[in-house]
């Protein structure tokens, strides 16, 4: 159970704080409801105490961890299924990775995006996917590192420039 205080992350909306837990009716059922508060897109969301592990719902990671993923966010290889264009079955990998609230598979998906976007243009549905995975690391930065939003996301495409250039460099040697 978590505290009123604790940082966590909600996937598929980002990292906030819970602000209470109360006791609500809802529908004519009494429970126990954690109120979450995500500053990065100004929301506040009731959750069942008793369905929040479903959810998916964890701690934010420490700094290390932060610091451990934005060193390795290109590392590993991309399946390339990716590149075919309008692959439904990657996006729906995709779409499990977010919500499984796993900071290495969000990273998976800005990693394998990011590649993509270098051959050719991203559909809207893979740009969408893209920046909501952006979006939900930087809150999580935002949180674990206690920085503000515009610093987490200049970390991220300091990350990201970074891993571009290294990779042009590459393929220009060989």
């Amino acid at each position: 159970m978590f505290q009123v205080g604790d940082k966590v992350l909600y996937p598929m909306y980002g990292a906030g704080i819970i602000d209470s837990i109360e006791e609500k009716e809802v529908l004519g059922v009494k429970g126990q409801y954690y109120l979450l508060n995500i500053p990065h897109v100004h929301m506040e969301i009731m959750i069942p105490v008793g369905k929040a592990e479903d959810l998916g719902i964890r701690q934010v990671v420490n700094c290390e961890i932060i610091d451990q993923v934005l060193s390795f966010l290109f590392q590993g290889d991309t399946d390339p299924v990716i590149f075919e264009s309008n692959n439904r079955f990657y996006r729906d990998i995709n779409k499990k990775k977010m919500k499984s609230g796993d900071i290495f598979q969000e990273c998976e998906i800005i990693r394998d995006l990011t590649r993509k976007s270098k051959l050719h243009k991203l559909g809207m549905e893979d740009n969408n996917m893209l920046n909501s995975a952006c979006q939900i690391i930087t809150s999580e930065i935002v949180q674990a590192k206690g920085i503000e939003m515009e610093e987490a996301v200049e970390m991220l495409q300091e990350v990201i420039s970074r891993a571009k250039e290294e990779n042009e460099k590459q393929e220009l040697l060989g």
